[in-house]
């Protein structure tokens, strides 16, 4: 859970409760109902189709070896499709067209629900100041990782495999 202590309605203090089966920061004073749910937070992420390759990023606070696909916050007001166009936009510099949902995936370390898209993308790569290398990778090249957008790679993956010509 995150660190919260305090009501925002009423500035009591915060103590665990079971609430619907599961334990939940409580607002403890009298008459007021404030339940903290701690929902995941939504998150778009691009698996970037250009040229013929899969486009990969790292992260400049990731390790040096770590790659994975375009992500980004959803913002208010804003669908899921045009937030994953939008990050392809601002960390790639590529105009995209979504093609397809791949999924929507838990990712209960960042308490993060991913929304997977296959994107096609077009014009020339310029990365911005959160991305510190691109890769582009063969499809036939191409493998997932264990969590996170990795699941999205297997499932578009799979998909692949089981219909080509209708995926990439």
């Amino acid at each position: 859970m995150r660190e919260m202590k305090f009501c925002p309605s009423c500035a009591a203090p915060l103590r665990p409760k079971k609430v619907e089966g599961r334990v939940r920061l409580c607002c403890e004073a009298d008459g007021c109902e404030y339940v903290f749910y701690d929902n995941p937070t939504p998150v778009v992420a691009a698996l970037i189709e250009h040229g013929g390759t899969v486009l990969l990023v790292r992260n400049k606070e990731w390790p040096e070896k770590w790659y994975g696909l375009v992500t980004g916050f959803l913002e208010k007001e804003e669908s899921p499709e045009e937030g994953v166009l939008r990050e392809v936009r601002e960390e790639l510099g590529l105009r995209g067209e979504v093609i397809s949902l791949i999924g929507a995936y838990p990712f209960p370390e960042m308490n993060q629900v991913i929304i997977a898209y296959h994107v096609r993308a077009h014009g020339e790569i310029q990365t911005n100041e959160e991305i510190a290398g691109v890769k582009a990778v063969p499809p036939d090249k191409l493998r997932p990782w264990p969590l996170g957008t990795g699941l999205a790679v297997r499932d578009w993956l799979a998909r692949r495999a089981e219909e080509p010509g209708t995926v990439a």
